[in-house]
């Protein structure tokens, strides 16, 4: 497992460069330019605009201004914000946690619907169960998120009057009051999130626990006398598994995209919003710092999905 381990990690460096030249360029020769404010603002002189654009080495090569500004991420030094007048990388490091809380807490109660509604659609087929799960996740996975958002607000913010819709970083009570306020204020774009993701993993956990329980394996242990619980969660539930875990590997970027678009309908202060507010302002710094981060949590948890595929099935811990 080391091994495999270690080779995973080395797969991992030609991918972050890849994408990082990859983004780099695509946001280099995108139109606009961060310093298109102050070219229209005839207070500043041109000698003052063609000074910034020196500093910045913004009429540099593609190639000398690449190799600049990732030689300055890999020290840690993230560049500086047009818009904001601050650092980039005290933006998103006041952002990330708030982002991985909403997407982490997503992601589990994905996990907590899809496993136990997935199986047990699987060993009770065609049965009414199964049909109303699977039309519930049907109609969960064909809903977007900003839709679902809505109608969130809709129900239990303006007509109930119980959940904030407005995510506030600034909340004032202390204690136990401060953590039911961030609880109550991240139940919905939780939700919104995990029942989404959730919807299509139970349609996939059903489907692969179908395919792994009618096997010969499976037959035998139920014929040694084995309770039918046991020959579920020990023979076919992990073996069931493998496929689910490389279909949910494959999801995450879509998880990572819908986070942006619920950020914006919850207003929550995260990267994906700090993401769009960077494209309005056409912050160029900003935009390449977060797009090279999100890429980077989307290896980093493919890998860490790898590493799970390979505790799964132990057999690719020798390939």
């Amino acid at each position: 497992m080391s091994r495999y381990l270690l080779r995973q990690l080395l797969y991992v460096i030609p991918s972050v460069i890849g994408i990082s030249i990859v983004l780099f360029t695509v946001l280099a020769l995108a139109p606009g330019d961060p310093f298109e404010e102050l070219a229209t603002n005839p207070a500043i002189p041109a000698e003052v605009r063609a000074n910034l654009r020196a500093k910045f080495g913004l009429d540099d090569p593609i190639y000398q201004r690449y190799f600049r500004w990732f030689g300055a991420m890999v020290q840690g030094d993230w560049g500086f914000s047009f818009a904001s007048r601050v650092n980039v990388d005290d933006l998103i490091l006041g952002r990330l946690p708030v982002t991985l809380f909403v997407i982490g807490s997503s992601l589990l109660l994905a996990l907590v619907v899809a496993l136990p509604v997935g199986v047990l659609a699987a060993t009770r087929p065609y049965s009414v169960f199964d049909q109303i799960a699977s039309t519930l996740a049907l109609m969960g996975f064909a809903l977007p998120t900003f839709c679902t958002g809505l109608l969130l607000i809709l129900v239990f913010s303006i007509y109930l009057d119980w959940l904030p819709f407005v995510y506030r970083a600034d909340i004032s009570a202390t204690g136990w009051r401060w953590y039911w306020e961030h609880f109550r204020q991240a139940i919905m774009p939780v939700a919104v999130l995990g029942f989404f993701q959730g919807a299509s993993w139970t349609r996939y956990v059903r489907s692969a626990v179908l395919d792994v329980i009618r096997l010969d394996y499976v037959t035998t242990a139920r014929s040694k006398g084995l309770a039918e619980r046991v020959v579920v969660v020990k023979h076919v539930v992990r073996n069931a598994m493998i496929p689910v875990v490389t279909l949910v590997g494959l999801q995450l970027p879509a998880i990572f995209g819908g986070a942006i678009v619920t950020e914006q309908i919850f207003r929550v202060p995260g990267i994906g919003s700090l993401l769009i507010t960077a494209i309005l302002a056409n912050d160029t710094p900003v935009i390449m710092a977060v797009t090279f981060v999100l890429s980077c949590l989307v290896i980093v948890i493919n890998l860490l999905t790898d590493v799970l595929y390979g505790w799964l099935d132990p057999r690719i811990s020798y390939r």
